[in-house]
């Protein structure tokens, strides 16, 4: 069966050097694609652009993965700036934000990862907790560039618990998280602390198939969040194929 084509958000850093070269740059860490890959899709960077063309973008793809990063804005929420939440990037919350909008208009399934969740919230009309402690960073208290871990368990019922069914250990690095649930949305799965893990539209509201995790999947080995994401992407796939492409000389 043909793979469906799976757009995933990317960063945009202001520099950004390989080689010679010191460059701004829009980049992804490899094990996003690597995520997509394992789990039967066709992976595609998405570099921001003007959020008037993301409705065009999603158009094309059979499903979105929104990434990680830094914090949200409080501004997208209506909140004032806390000390501890990070600098801003505003032109990656006006198209990431522009990307989930276009996904749930348009019913194109959607997986929002970490910031993705939180931005999926906000584009509802939720807020965010600006800091917590205890979801990022090693048992040595180190939380630069280190995942922590810790249970996540599902809501019966839900989505995510049809998914991952099990109370299950899971890779973590975050500093905020959801606080006021957006429109339409229902927790699906929690941290032992209460913390909101999982997000999505209750049984039967008619938006399709839409999930946010709080956590990193793309760095663990279980991909099966990332292949319901896959699933959902095929059908739309199988319900507007595209021509294949041709296969030209090989090197």
């Amino acid at each position: 069966m043909d793979r469906p084509l799976i757009g995933i958000s990317t960063y945009l850093e202001a520099s950004a050097r390989w080689g010679v070269w010191d460059l701004p740059a829009a980049l992804l860490p490899a094990a996003y694609p690597a995520l997509v890959a394992a789990a039967g899709g066709l992976p595609v960077m998405l570099p921001p652009g003007p959020p008037g063309t993301a409705a065009e973008v999603v158009a094309r793809m059979d499903g979105v993965l929104v990434a990680g990063g830094p914090d949200v804005d409080p501004s997208c929420y209506g909140a004032a700036r806390s000390p501890r939440t990070g600098p801003p990037a505003p032109e990656r919350d006006a198209w990431e934000l522009a990307l989930v909008r276009a996904a749930l208009e348009r019913g194109t399934p959607l997986l929002g990862v970490c910031r993705g969740m939180q931005l999926l919230n906000v584009a509802l009309g939720g807020t965010l907790v600006q800091h917590l402690d205890g979801h990022a960073g090693g048992p040595d208290g180190s939380t630069t560039g280190v995942f922590g871990e810790h249970t996540v368990t599902p809501v019966p019922g839900t989505r995510y618990a049809g998914l991952v069914p099990e109370p299950f250990g899971v890779p973590t690095h975050h500093h905020q998280s959801v606080d006021r649930l957006g429109e339409g949305l229902l927790a699906s799965a929690h941290a032992e602390d209460g913390t909101v893990e999982a997000l999505e539209p209750p049984p039967g509201s008619g938006r399709g198939w839409v999930l946010g995790v709080q956590w990193h999947p793309e760095m663990g080995g279980d991909t099966r969040v990332a292949a319901g994401l896959v699933a959902a992407a095929r059908g739309v796939a199988a319900a507007a194929p595209r021509p294949q492409a041709p296969v030209g000389p090989r090197c």
